[in-house]
């Protein structure tokens, strides 16, 4: 490839379609026809000699060589975006899009203090918020149009941190702690195991549901069981702390919950919350962001709005949804 002959608008395409992974909604994107896509494309093809996208049900997946090319390419386009684009941002003018990553439990508690703050001070922008299954979105922040993600990441903080420690280096990413909670068990109101201490033989011998955003089979609980030489029988595995807590709430199983997310699921007046029988690390709630996109007008308003929506009390998030204990437990370890 002759990288002086190249027509860099054809980059410009490419990343919208390995943003979009569809050719339709790249074309609405970039305020073109689909069949200019598709010749953009084909253009680029030629120039690089790979498909770089092949056909994949309703849309497109990228081959090796695009997931390779994608990094770099979204570098030098967001560079250029901020040089051409004034830094200013003015929150009551601005009609920005910025685009979160949570699960639903974090999006339940955080989303509705952040609209408020929307309405109230920036009313032309949108927020859109995607799933987050994964306790690493570094790759996702880095290869899709996500802002800010916000969650659980022990393994990705403590990386970051490390890397901050050397010096002269700066790390490919930032970072903020929102607020901090504790695992708790829990059950339905009438289950034999809601009154009295809850041992850990008890435990163990109960039967439990694991909340897995993942999809992996196994969680914290099971790893400080196994170095306790324990097990415990999973029944049942979801991925949503709401199915969760409706799930405990009609049946005889036992989950573990970081306490603050118990409001989510819209049951505390149907279930109980006990102590865990065992020490657990605390949950440390995380916003995650790229540095290279934090010169992006606004992205510096977007992580305080985070950050005061975090800081909202729950009473005030969901009112008359927690009772007092909760709340107060909960507004401590923030």
């Amino acid at each position: 490839m002759n990288f002086r002959t190249l027509d860099l608008n054809l980059l410009r395409v490419f990343d919208e379609v390995m943003i979009e992974r569809n050719l339709t909604r790249a074309a609405s994107k970039l305020a073109m026809t689909q069949p200019a896509v598709s010749n953009a494309l084909k253009r680029l093809r030629e120039a690089l000699g790979d498909d770089l996208v092949v056909r994949s049900g309703y849309g497109v997946e990228p081959t090796p060589t695009a997931l390779s090319l994608w990094p770099t390419v979204r570098d030098a386009l967001e560079q250029l975006r901020s040089a051409f684009t004034p830094s200013t941002f003015v929150p009551s003018e601005a009609c920005t899009l910025f685009t979160l990553a949570m699960a639903d439990a974090t999006a339940s508690l955080l989303i509705p203090p952040l609209v408020a703050i929307v309405d109230r001070e920036a009313p032309g922008v949108t927020l859109r918020v995607v799933p987050l299954s994964t306790r690493d979105p570094r790759q996702m922040l880095m290869t899709q149009d996500v802002d800010v993600a916000v969650g659980h990441f022990p393994g990705v903080i403590t990386a970051v941190s490390v890397e901050e420690m050397h010096p002269g280096s700066v790390a490919a990413f930032g970072h903020r702690r929102l607020y901090s909670s504790h695992y708790t068990c829990v059950m339905r109101r009438d289950h034999p195991l809601a009154h009295g201490d809850l041992t850990l033989d008890a435990y163990c011998a109960a039967n439990h549901l694991l909340v897995s955003v993942s999809g992996r089979p196994f969680g914290n609980i099971d790893e400080t069981l196994a170095a306790l030489g324990r097990t415990r029988r999973i029944v049942l595995t979801v991925n949503q702390f709401f199915t969760a807590g409706i799930v405990v709430a009609n049946s005889d199983l036992l989950t573990a919950l970081p306490r603050h997310f118990l409001a989510s699921t819209g049951t505390t007046d149907k279930v109980a919350v006990r102590p865990l029988p065992m020490e657990l690390p605390r949950v440390d709630v995380e916003a995650l962001w790229l540095r290279r996109r934090a010169g992006r007008p606004g992205h510096e308003w977007l992580r305080a709005s985070i950050a005061r929506a975090a800081a909202t009390p729950l009473r005030e998030r969901q009112p008359g949804a927690i009772p007092p204990m909760l709340a107060q437990d909960a507004e401590q370890s923030d």
